[in-house]
């Protein structure tokens, strides 16, 4: 059986992978804003682009600069998109237990009404699932 936590982590496992998905996600689309957002290295940031591409959490759209060569841009799949509950429970609980008082540098917030939005665990039955006392993780392996 494969386990599919490791493959998510060996795709944005690292500081760098979820910090481009989460610029690419805020509008952040080309290397040299991405590398500016991120403070990768040229080199892992172009890595990283690979790797989330191959693994279809982005795509590339080229775009072309008046005088300059062409070049691609990033945008996210819908795959990537998926992946906007978990950057919104890392902002969360970072907010919760790194920096008592601190706002978070990203905010996540519902397009229609402006409200904030957060990650919370729900039962397929519809009813909040509190992870201190509702939740139990079954070992299917």
């Amino acid at each position: 059986m494969t386990d599919k936590l490791a493959e998510l982590l060996a795709v944005v496992g690292d500081r760098w992978a979820l910090l481009i998905v989460r610029e690419v996600a805020v509008g952040v689309r080309r290397f040299d804003e991405l590398q500016a957002g991120t403070g990768a290295p040229r080199q892992v940031l172009s890595d990283r682009l690979r790797r989330l591409s191959a693994a279809g959490l982005l795509v590339t759209r080229p775009y072309q600069v008046p005088g300059r060569r062409s070049r691609n841009e990033y945008m996210l799949t819908d795959s990537g998109i998926d992946l906007l509950p978990v950057l919104s429970g890392l902002s969360d609980w970072a907010q919760r237990h790194l920096a008592e008082g601190a706002l978070p540098e990203i905010v996540y917030r519902h397009s229609m009404c402006g409200g904030r939005v957060s990650a919370t665990l729900q039962c397929e039955c519809g009813e909040p699932a509190d992870p201190h006392g509702r939740v139990i993780a079954e070992n299917r392996r």
